[in-house]
């Protein structure tokens, strides 16, 4: 998880996406959904950087994220969530 966020902090979404994705096939329940909001996130982060919205990957992002808690399995979400809101123009 760690080479994920950090790759999402120097601004290589698609490389976190790829990063998060691995773990995502791992996982289960709850944990799963996290994983797939914080991937759809990378993904529509991604997608604006290539000149695309990437709002529809953000709503779907939303609505897994939605009512997990801040942190979660140690990762404080949130801000990830409110900066891409931020880049979107969301």
């Amino acid at each position: 998880m760690q080479e994920a966020l950090e790759l999402w902090r120097e601004g290589h979404y698609f490389e976190a996406h790829e990063a998060l994705e691995a773990l995502w096939r791992r996982a289960e329940g709850e944990e799963r959904r996290f994983l797939q909001g914080l991937i759809l996130l990378a993904a529509a982060l991604h997608q604006r950087s290539q000149g695309r919205t990437g709002l529809r990957n953000l709503r779907k992002a939303e609505a897994r994220l939605e009512g997990l808690p801040s942190p979660y399995l140690g990762v404080d979400w949130k801000p990830l969530l409110l900066e891409a809101r931020r880049r979107l123009g969301a």
